[in-house]
């Protein structure tokens, strides 16, 4: 069966209700295999047969659940694109109905309440002596919130009829009660003998202000969302909105995006790159820490690399575009980011599963206690209602549906900031477990490619003259050996005279001619061979001690020295592998080298356990054996020949050396060469999930605590009751507490 996988921006979902909904009914599809809808980002994920169904399935059913879909499609705005548009566009629509019920609520808040706290009423308006007039005032201004706030009416009273209550549809109930039950004593005051005895039974004011109240919630509830995604939004800022092109002998300065893969670029001191490219002439330093979260710049000229999002420092460059828009890596790394905050963690199943029968309970209690309030208690009946509007309005599951998503949501984006990509919530939560780590040697441990590690020429030969000489022997060389020895050379600022009559020797070295000196450089073997005099018995101890590859030299055919080559342990290798150590983590290193040098890398580094000669396909073996111990794993490697063992873990994390291959493998991405990132990671999961923990705390501690408070149970032994407006009032704070708590993690410090 063939699966496709879509995303759909999904408006109009008010609670975690909402989501658990619709992930219900688009999962019960014929067709669909997987499905995911995230309330803090506003999307849906689904994963379907497109021979059973089409996109236009999805759409109705979307449609059918209420809400207004709004497909994403690469061609298109991105969802961060459009959910930033409609935020924008949302907090403007709530200021304003927040900023108009306001100036209507606060005169019937006075008008209704003020002679009980010394705000004498005018004779004509007064309750005692013109009750008709008061209550005709206080409808008046009851109206314009009615109207501004109808939002909660024409979506919640069409999901009751759906039998598919929402946060909405509580509020509406609730207000709507109180707004029915003063009509119908306004009617009877405004026909009856006695106007004066209704006066004190009307809740047009217990209405109005919960909906200003309600109102401000979701204000604030709605600016502190759209901070949860700063970080993204800083990625994308990014990337410059023009570009200097280079046209013949002009500088056309245009759009980024009317710029095409192999246009000519020139980038200015102090400018941000546009695309992914590769410098054809200039040198400069540039600052790449938003990609990698290296602090210090790294320097660039001809024939090298550059990313988009990078700042130039210093001289003028020109480049060659190869990838832009969304092709370049930034905009890759900003998908993902997006895909993680989008995406749920098992942890979020919980809420979602409470959230799907949460408000038909809510509204059995709230009826049920109401009733039994007005029917069986010395109360007056409008107690009861005060009862089942306070049950309806304190119970909204906004809050648990916000704990788990806005977490995650600001967790990665951190992570992205800190050099770390996290691709899931499945993958934060997972970390945050980790009891065993398995780091390959080559790459991850080490530095991955060897280095001139000792240059040790016979008297007589300056160290100059003899490195000088064996690197211009190498240098038409392939060989990784022969590579490090020019490179080393390169680093010192040698010249290199061209290599003559060169010759390579496989599994011995190679024999050239060098500024007219004839030169041997490889193993002992060849030396002997070729029956160079001088030759000692063996080379010093300390070297293979230190797991160094020797490498024998001659020159004119005498013994001319040893130079010694070794893959370099990372500086960081062993602080980090002490500090997973000091977490009760199980450390093991994998590798395909031989035991013996295996054992000496594994010693620098600390690490106790090796696992030699495993070949990457084999890799995998070793991570099930581990698993099958009880110990969540993780496989750090360089996320190409370690795939399946980083596939197999339970948290597969792949170091970005070659970030553009990095990126595709394992759960995490370490943006920079650097181990450190993997403690960075780890802690980081850790407190992303204590976030959850707290905020799914609170908010199902606030419903189990208030919701018996708002029922009256504390009134039956003499204790207070809820008003509705403070039951507002607290609901509403429950969901800016969950995302307030959320947006501390912004701050995390690794």
């Amino acid at each position: 069966m063939s699966t496709t996988k879509e995303r759909l921006a999904v408006r109009g979902m008010a609670c975690a209700a909402c989501s658990s909904r619709l992930e219900r009914m688009l999962s019960g599809l014929d067709g669909v295999s997987a499905t995911s809808v995230n309330l803090a980002t506003e999307t849906a994920e689904v994963s379907f047969d497109p021979e059973r169904l089409g996109i236009k399935d999805l759409e109705q059913t979307v449609r059918d659940a209420g809400f207004t879909p709004e497909r994403l499609t690469p061609e298109g705005p991105s969802d961060f694109e459009i959910q930033q548009a409609e935020t924008r566009s949302r907090l403007a629509e709530l200021k304003k109905r927040l900023t108009m019920s306001a100036l209507f609520s606060a005169p019937l808040l006075v008008l209704s309440m003020g002679h009980m706290v010394g705000l004498p009423l005018p004779h004509w308006l007064s309750p005692m002596h013109a009750p008709r007039a008061f209550a005709l005032a206080q409808l008046t201004l009851t109206l314009p919130v009615l109207w501004f706030c109808r939002h909660f009416y024409l979506a919640g009273f069409p999901n009751l009829w759906r039998r598919t209550p929402n946060m909405d549809s509580l509020v509406a109930l609730g207000t709507g009660a109180a707004v029915a039950m003063s009509l119908w004593t306004l009617a009877g005051m405004l026909l009856g003998p006695d106007p004066a005895s209704g006066a004190h039974d009307l809740y047009f004011e217990s209405a109005v202000v919960l909906l200003t109240l309600i109102t401000l919630g979701k204000f604030q509830e709605t600016r502190a969302r759209s901070r949860t995604s700063d970080a993204v939004k800083g990625l994308l800022d990014l990337t410059p909105k023009m570009a200097t092109r280079l046209e013949g002998d002009r500088e056309v300065l245009v759009p980024v995006a009317e710029v095409r893969a192999g246009d000519l670029l020139l980038v200015r001191p102090g400018e941000r790159l546009c695309v992914d490219g590769e410098v054809v002439a200039g040198q400069s330093s540039l600052d790449e820490s938003m990609l990698t979260g290296e602090p210090l710049p790294v320097t660039r000229g001809p024939g090298q690399a550059v990313r988009a999002g990078t700042l130039n420092q210093e001289g003028s460059l020109t480049i060659t575009a190869l990838k832009v828009g969304r092709d370049t890596l930034l905009s890759r790394i900003v998908q993902l980011v997006r895909e993680a905050q989008g995406s749920k963690a098992p942890m979020a199943n919980l809420a979602d599963r409470v959230s799907l029968y949460f408000v038909p309970a809510v509204m059995a209690v709230a009826v049920l206690s109401g009733a039994a309030w007005a029917l069986f208690s010395s109360e007056p009946a409008a107690f009861g209602l005060k009862i089942f509007v306070s049950v309806l309005v304190i119970a909204c599951p906004c809050a648990m549906g916000l704990a788990v998503p806005t977490a995650i949501m600001v967790g990665t984006g951190r992570g992205a900031r800190l050099g770390v990509l996290i691709k899931s919530g499945l993958a934060l939560e997972t970390a945050s477990r980790i009891r065993a780590v398995v780091l390959d040697k080559t790459g991850t441990l080490t530095v991955g490619r060897p280095e001139v590690a000792s240059v040790l020429p016979e008297p007589g030969l300056g160290r100059e003259e003899f490195l000088g000489l064996i690197a211009g022997a190498e240098r038409p060389s392939e060989h990784p050996l022969a590579r490090a020895v020019v490179r080393a050379a390169e680093e010192e600022g040698l010249a290199l005279p061209q290599a003559e009559e060169f010759l390579a020797l496989p599994g011995l070295g190679v024999r050239a001619r060098v500024g007219g000196r004839a030169v041997l450089a490889g193993n002992r073997a060849l030396l002997e061979q070729e029956q160079v005099t001088g030759l000692p018995a063996l080379a010093p101890a300390a070297l293979f001690e230190a797991g160094q590859t020797v490498l024998w030299a001659a020159v004119d055919n005498a013994f001319a020295g040893l130079l010694s080559v070794a893959d370099r342990l990372r500086e960081e290798s062993a602080e980090v592998v002490a500090g997973l150590k000091a977490q009760g983590i199980r450390v093991v290193m994998l590798t395909g080298d031989v035991e013996a040098a295996a054992r000496i890398i594994a010693r620098q580094a600390g690490v106790d356990e090796v696992r030699a000669g495993v070949l990457p396909d084999r890799k995998a073996e070793v991570i099930a054996e581990i698993k099958a111990q009880g110990l969540p794993t993780a496989m750090v490697g360089d996320g190409i020949n370690d795939a399946p063992a980083l596939a197999l873990a339970d948290l597969g994390v792949a170091m970005g050396s070659g970030i553009d291959i990095a990126i595709e493998s394992g759960d995490m991405v370490l943006m920079r060469p650097d181990l450190r990132g993997l403690l960075t990671a780890l802690a980081l999961s850790r407190a992303v999930v204590r976030n959850m923990r707290q905020n799914l705390f609170w908010a199902f501690a606030f419903n189990v605590l208030g919701i018996p408070v708002a029922a009256g149970v504390l009134h039956l032994f003499g204790g207070p009751t809820l008003s509705p407006m403070l039951a507002g009032g607290a609901m509403a704070a429950s969901s800016v507490m969950v995302v307030t708590n959320a947006l501390r993690l912004r701050f995390f410090k690794p």
